[in-house]
């Protein structure tokens, strides 16, 4: 994964203390909790491969989906440094996770200053995407929402070269979607079906094909933003 062209290079020490920093290579079954609310003893993780998706759950079980993570992403950075974790995240599909120790986080920020930057740089990435949830939810209608979504998607894994022919693969049930959108499970299926009659994306086997991206991207108000090479821990 590090030679994508998605990662920026890491130097040779940086390489050796990740590392030495990692303990484990986890895979967790699709459905299963990667981190549950409330867990004290989270570690922190770099999705290897798959999907996952932070979440909140009130106490009647409704839930708010609050962002999605591919490959490459850091994972229970929240829960690394407070008590005890303030959300969950659920594997969306099978995954694997590089696991590296909460208790050495403090030792990559005393050792490793360029390395901790690209920590902190991570996790403001992960707080601008739940930026661009919050806005869909409250500011956008059903349609631009969807839209948004999908087209946000679509960018993330073109640029880790999951994307073919503008098809990608697509985990996503309906339920989570609307989990996402802040929309009800009726009101997210009419709002999908509608999309695809009007030609935006077509989906088959469980992949997503955008037949016209831009217009997907104009009706969401989302467009590709040009960035550098992201950090990969």
């Amino acid at each position: 994964m590090r030679l994508k062209p998605a990662f920026k290079d890491k130097t040779d020490d940086e390489i050796r203390f990740i590392q030495t920093m990692k303990i484990d290579h986890r895979t967790v079954r699709a459905g299963c909790d990667i981190i549950h609310p409330g867990q004290e003893d989270a570690e922190l993780y770099t999705l290897f491969s798959g999907w996952a998706f932070r979440y909140k759950s009130l106490p009647d079980g409704r839930r708010q989906i609050l962002n999605f993570l591919l490959p490459g992403d850091l994972v229970g950075l929240q829960a690394s440094v407070l008590a005890a974790a303030e959300h969950g995240i659920e594997a969306l599909t099978d995954v694997e996770l590089c696991v590296f120790p909460r208790k050495r986080l403090w030792d990559l920020f005393e050792r490793m200053p360029a390395l901790a930057y690209d920590v902190a740089w991570l996790g403001s990435r992960e707080e601008c995407m739940v930026d661009d949830n919050l806005t869909s939810v409250g500011q956008r209608n059903a349609a631009e929402r969807l839209a948004a979504l999908v087209i946000s998607l679509y960018h993330r894994a073109d640029a880790l070269g999951l994307v073919s022919n503008d098809s990608f693969d697509f985990p996503l049930s309906q339920q989570q979607i609307a989990d996402a959108l802040g929309l009800s499970l009726v009101h997210t299926s009419k709002t999908w079906s509608r999309l695809r009659r009007e030609g935006l994306f077509a989906l088959a086997g469980g992949r997503l094909t955008l037949l016209n991206p831009h217009l997907t991207a104009r009706m969401a108000e989302v467009y590709e933003r040009i960035t550098a090479p992201r950090p990969l821990i």
